[in-house]
């Protein structure tokens, strides 16, 4: 999934982002950075709409999780953000249960909120990466890790890999690391 797989309205009072497809590893940075822009120009309240979201891989899930830890560490209402899943299909609810981070998101159910019209995300200038795609996924899955013990047995292995590339792409650029959060 691109960010064309992404697509955005704004009202006074949300802002909604329709997801179809499948949302993974590729498209997570542009989502970060969509939800941390739309925040930082005021917006509160986020509606996931997930209706045509077929799959979550544990790389989004883990920067999905990681907003919602962010936004739960802000100061109290009203200044709070906070994200709201629309719909996510039976699989997509297991994932997040299984993962130990549906705690994080309230459901809703129903029928698609009223407004738009959408307006698809254009991927972001000078496209993410192979190293800024391995940092995110490896901080996503650290994170996934550190929120539910059971989760370092699943992304152990992952999260080897995923530390070993990015240290011989790094060698190879001879630059450090920036932060990904």
């Amino acid at each position: 999934m691109s960010s064309d797989n992404l697509a955005v309205w704004v009202d006074d009072s949300l802002a909604c982002v329709k997801i179809t497809g499948r949302a993974g590893c590729e498209c997570s940075v542009d989502f970060r950075k969509l939800i941390l822009s739309l925040r930082d120009k005021g917006w509160r309240r986020f509606v996931l709409d997930l209706t045509d979201c077929q799959l979550m891989d544990s790389t989004f899930l883990g920067v999905l999780a990681g907003l919602g830890i962010r936004f739960s560490e802000e100061p109290a209402a009203p200044s709070r953000a906070a994200i709201e899943l629309l719909n996510p299909s039976t699989r997509i609810a297991a994932l997040l249960e299984n993962l130990g981070v549906n705690d994080l998101f309230p459901v809703l159910k129903g029928e698609r909120i009223a407004g738009g019209p959408f307006e698809s995300v254009p991927p972001s200038p000078g496209q993410p990466d192979r190293a800024e795609l391995q940092r995110t996924s490896l901080a996503a899955h650290q994170l996934l890790c550190k929120l539910d013990p059971k989760n370092e047995a699943k992304f152990k292995d992952v999260c080897k890999f995923l530390e070993e590339d990015l240290k011989k792409l790094e060698r190879k650029s001879g630059e450090p690391p920036p932060n990904p959060s």
